[in-house]
């Protein structure tokens, strides 16, 4: 078994599912003891704490989009665990918002929402997390965002717009961050296979969106928490600051 996370605790928001229970499980093979983060499906979240190997794991919820819960959940975590190590912004909404069919406070309201839960909250959650990142000596803060961050969503553009921002909060703290010993990292998937994007793969779309990949499919979330969870890892630290593509090459930039 791999111990590189024995003794650090990884707090993993959004670890009720999909890339976040995926990356729950390959912290928690790895040594780590695992908070997994959820909104309001604790019959997830249990599930995914049923999941992981050793002990002392627990689920916390909380909304990132509301500041006093993003203070309270940080705390509960320090609280029962005595550190943090790691933290994964992984969670994340994607609504509907075509600017051509919603009305304008329908607009205003997917709007708040997303930045809300997509950006704002976990630059919350990264305000209160890192007096505790470097009490334990330093750590590490990987957070998901998007191709469409540099690809566009159209019809979703609230999502585009905070992971792109989202983008540009990782490289700036990963400069400010860096004389602390926190390593600031960023990966963008492409489709994955989740219940986010399930009616997306399984409608009329989904063929098409499968071809937009030479590989002829949307990703699985355990490569995309295997890529988490390396950058994460001791030795790493060079790449400080990097937007790993993990899109199978649905989208080159350069």
């Amino acid at each position: 078994m791999d111990v590189a996370f024995e003794g650090r605790v990884a707090l993993v928001t959004g670890g009720s599912r999909g890339i976040g229970r995926a990356t729950c499980r390959r912290f928690a093979e790895a040594g780590a003891r695992v908070v997994v983060h959820f909104r309001a499906d604790r019959t997830a979240a249990e599930a995914t704490l049923a999941e992981l190997p050793g002990d002392g794991h627990l689920a916390l919820a909380a909304d990132l989009a509301d500041p006093v819960a993003v203070d309270d959940l940080v705390s509960d975590v320090v609280a029962a665990c005595g550190r943090l190590d790691v933290v994964v912004n992984n969670a994340g909404i994607y609504e509907d918002h075509p600017v051509t069919g919603t009305d304008y406070a329908a607009w205003q309201a997917a709007w708040q929402r997303t930045l809300g839960t997509n950006l704002i909250g976990p630059a919350n959650l990264i305000h209160r997390a890192v007096p505790h990142l470097i009490a334990a000596g330093g750590g590490r803060i990987v957070n998901v965002s998007s191709r469409g961050a540099f690809r566009g969503e159209p019809g979703h553009t609230a999502y585009g717009a905070a992971k792109a921002g989202l983008n540009s909060l990782g490289q700036s703290l990963a400069q400010e961050l860096a004389p602390h010993g926190i390593f600031v990292t960023t990966v963008a998937p492409g489709f994955v296979e989740t219940d986010m994007t399930e009616d997306h793969l399984a409608g009329a779309r989904g063929a098409a969106i499968r071809a937009q990949s030479p590989l002829g499919r949307a990703a699985d979330p355990d490569e995309i928490a295997r890529t988490i969870v390396f950058l994460a890892t001791p030795g790493t630290e060079y790449a400080t600051g990097a937007i790993v593509d993990v899109n199978g090459a649905s989208y080159l930039r350069n």
